[in-house]
């Protein structure tokens, strides 16, 4: 472990530090992909016709490497955390459309006809009835998008040093220090699972009313009958 923690200074940070720039270059354009997904996705569910485009179009856009979007951003914003941030936003907005639409389309008609009948408008209806009822849908896609975020974000030690603890696998090649390495590749895994777990966790606060498991109650599982007891039967 000797040296696992000691930054080279041309990084000009501590461990923590990159652990906070790591986050916030990571976490920053997922929550702009929600903002962005957020209507996007309303007005596919809204006129059904435009999802398959906008789907296909999102698709593509997932499929370029995050290394051509560099090279393009590059001569508008400079090596800059920008440049980083902007297909991650994208990516993430890629991601999060099709959970939204297909969590606010399973928000079942006569809930819809009910909510219509209070008096909410498509408005009121869609924060207050649809959005909630599809958390699951949208935290999964959350989920998925966070953790390919924080994982992308090294690549932008390939431009200036904009990739957070990704810029300690180029240290661990550039000064022979394998350790950086391994601290790189931990750090980025363990901030990935906490960040999950805390998804999780909003999940079961925002969505009291889903089961939190399958094993069965005491009295049920009492009630139901042994294997061998049914064949006998």
């Amino acid at each position: 472990m000797n040296g696992f923690f000691d930054i080279p200074s041309d990084l000009d940070n501590t461990y923590f530090g990159l652990i906070g720039l790591h986050l916030r270059e990571a976490l920053l354009p997922v929550l702009a992909g929600l903002l962005a997904a957020l209507p996007l996705a309303q007005l596919c569910v809204r006129f059904r016709w435009l999802y398959p485009p906008v789907l296909g179009v999102t698709t593509v856009f997932y499929a370029i490497p995050s290394l051509a979007v560099f090279v393009v951003l590059i001569d508008y914003t400079g090596q800059t955390e920008l440049t980083v941030m902007i297909p991650l936003a994208v990516y993430s907005l890629v991601v999060l459309v099709p959970a939204i639409v297909d969590g606010v389309r399973s928000v079942p008609e006569e809930t819809l006809a009910a909510s219509t009948a209070m008096g909410f408008g498509p408005v009121r209806r869609y924060l207050q009835v649809q959005l909630p009822i599809a958390v699951p849908a949208i935290l999964a896609g959350l989920r998925v998008a966070v953790s390919a975020s924080i994982s992308l974000v090294s690549v932008g030690a390939l431009i200036g040093n904009q990739g957070a603890l990704g810029n300690l696998l180029a240290d661990a090649q550039k000064y022979g220090r394998p350790e950086l390495a391994v601290n790189s590749v931990l750090t980025t895994a363990v901030l990935a699972i906490l960040c999950d777990a805390l998804l999780v966790l909003l999940r079961n606060l925002l969505t009291p009313w889903m089961p939190r498991g399958k094993r069965q109650r005491p009295k049920e599982a009492a009630a139901r009958p042994e294997p061998e007891e049914a064949a006998a039967r």
